[in-house]
């Protein structure tokens, strides 16, 4: 669940493994890109934690945040 903290739209996602967390973020990106807004995120083995925020209006949460949370949520679903 997105929680907005910080500034931020954040969650956490785990996966069983390296493997599956990486294809989860190529999935992603190419999602990011076709929306031309992009995550702030990391990746530790099977953990993957994404921050959204638009820098464009300060660094604040905005619809943009919001549409692209429900597309990575829509990967998952």
């Amino acid at each position: 669940m997105w929680k907005e903290t910080n500034g931020k739209l954040h969650q956490t996602f785990k996966f069983k493994d390296f493997s599956e967390a990486f294809a989860f973020m190529t999935r992603v990106a190419l999602i990011a890109e076709s929306q031309q807004h992009h995550p702030n995120w990391s990746n530790e083995y099977n953990k993957v934690e994404i921050n959204l925020f638009t820098h464009d209006a300060g660094d604040k949460v905005t619809e943009k945040d919001h549409k692209l949370a429900k597309a990575i949520d829509k990967i998952l679903a």
